[in-house]
């Protein structure tokens, strides 16, 4: 069983969302929708909404834009004494909505940020994870270049040797990489290495491996998470959804978590209609994790982790501030949708 911890760190860069209109193309009419998020921070918020005590480590820029930033996080319950406040400029992500016979699109701009910037020996980890038990990292933050690479595995190691227990999510993200990494694998394995957990399917094994694995079948995604659990000795747990695609708004999601031993799965789940479809993946690591910290079994921590995910699809945003009735009812719904 994995022990509930009393302060869950979330280190990464917290960024802003810049959305076009549902139904439009950029430019099309002069607004853009803002949201705050960024793959940890979407953790940490998750959790606090949960109950559950989350801080935020990371750079966020002085000035107005990164005082609002900083608000909306404290809204949202997430303690936020241990951000860096240097001069620099928000990072940003623009977000183009699918449409009919369109799929959605991202575009990055985030090389530069104030995050980005940050010196890896700037980042003091006696400190910053001074009082935390727990630390939640994802591949976004190694993959936006060489300094943040070098303090996400400082982070990791630092939080290893004090007994801090990981998880990882490997949030691959294929245009972030490609401006200065051609072996990303290279980088992620030594991270991934000092892990408790790790959110990741059998393309983030091949990835790591440099195996192929054949698919999205219960056989074959347990044989992917044992593959990983071999390579990586200190990996205890590995979680994995599958997303069967029904139409632009309608998907089938499944969840499962393995161990060396045991596996366990959700029912799958019908979630219709998507509103939103960003984060989803971060709201299923926050709830797998609430799901194990409350001494769930494997197959219940995974329903618990594909409910918050259920429910991120309909909301706008990065965000998935449910509270803890909201989840339990929905997990309750969730094994008996679309089975």
């Amino acid at each position: 069983m994995m022990q509930s911890p009393r302060n869950i760190a979330c280190f990464g860069e917290v960024v802003m969302r810049v959305s076009v209109p549902c139904g439009e193309l950029p430019l099309q009419s002069p607004r853009f929708d803002a949201h705050v998020g960024g793959a940890e921070a979407n953790v940490a918020v998750a959790l606090a909404a949960l109950g559950r005590r989350s801080t935020m480590i990371s750079a966020i820029p002085a000035g107005p834009i990164g005082d609002g930033v900083l608000g909306e996080m404290r809204r949202h319950g997430v303690a936020m004494q241990s951000v860096l406040r240097p001069a620099g400029r928000m990072g940003l992500y623009y977000h183009i909505p699918a449409g009919p016979m369109r799929p959605a699109d991202v575009v990055y701009d985030r090389a530069g940020s104030a995050f980005a910037e940050v010196a890896a020996d700037d980042w003091d980890w006696g400190r910053l994870l001074s009082g935390a038990d727990w630390l939640h990292v994802s591949g976004v933050t190694p993959a936006l270049g060489p300094g943040s690479a070098e303090a996400a595995l400082a982070a990791v190691t630092s939080a290893r040797a004090a007994g801090i227990g990981v998880s990882f999510d490997g949030n691959w993200r294929g245009r972030l990489w490609e401006r200065w990494q051609p072996d990303p694998a290279a980088i992620l394995r030594p991270i991934i290495a000092q892990a408790t957990m790790l959110f990741g399917n059998h393309r983030d094994a091949a990835l790591l491996l440099g195996q192929e694995f054949s698919g999205d079948g219960e056989d074959r995604r347990r044989e992917a998470a044992l593959a990983l659990l071999e390579a990586f000795p200190a990996l205890e747990y590995v979680a994995s959804t599958a997303r069967d695609i029904v139409s632009a708004d309608t998907h089938r999601l499944t969840a499962r978590i393995d161990t060396r031993t045991e596996g366990g799965s959700s029912e799958p789940a019908l979630i219709t209609p998507i509103v939103d479809r960003i984060g989803t993946g971060d709201a299923f690591a926050a709830g797998v994790l609430d799901g194990l910290w409350q001494g769930q079994g494997l197959a219940d921590a995974a329903t618990n982790g594909l409910a918050l995910a259920a429910l991120k699809h309909g909301l706008r945003g990065d965000f998935a501030p449910f509270s803890r009735s909201a989840l339990m009812g929905t997990s309750a719904a969730a094994r008996d949708v679309a089975r």
